[in-house]
């Protein structure tokens, strides 16, 4: 696997975000996920972005948001499904992680469901807890927001 460092402008980043929404949208609903989540997850402000590569073939991605002073929220993390149990999201965690600490966050956060349990025990064995939730998932009781400290 191929680990490449890329912006929210790659056409293979886009083309797993869109996997990963129709992925999303069989796991908690279609318009659950279109309706509220959607407009949250646009890619403009994508400063960082890791896809990785199985020879030419994308199969996962991650990235990295600006939130405030020091604080970058973890976006868009998917993986193929028939690339899973192979320890790639947790790498491709570890190199968003790296990169935050060069760019100078001290803290990641993310938002999740509750109902992605694996992608919940990838954060919580990487050191992510479950914080109160921010910004525009305040009011959505549906989301679980988590935390790490990078120093």
């Amino acid at each position: 696997m191929e680990y490449v460092l890329t912006n929210g402008v790659n056409d293979d980043f886009a083309a797993l975000c869109a996997l990963l929404e129709e992925s999303l949208e069989k796991a908690v609903g279609a318009v659950v996920q279109r309706a509220k989540y959607a407009p949250l997850n646009t890619l403009e402000r994508i400063r960082d972005a890791v896809v990785v590569y199985d020879g030419s073939l994308p199969v996962a991605c991650g990235a990295l948001r600006p939130y405030a002073d020091g604080v970058a929220e973890v976006k868009r993390v998917f993986v193929r499904p028939e690339y899973r149990g192979r320890g790639i999201s947790k790498q491709l965690m570890i190199l968003l992680e790296n990169r935050a600490r060069e760019q100078g966050d001290t803290t990641l956060i993310l938002e999740t469901n509750p109902l992605l349990v694996p992608a919940m025990a990838l954060y919580k064995g990487l050191g992510y807890t479950v914080m109160d939730n921010y910004g525009p998932y305040k009011d959505m009781p549906e989301s679980v927001c988590m935390k790490k400290q990078l120093c």
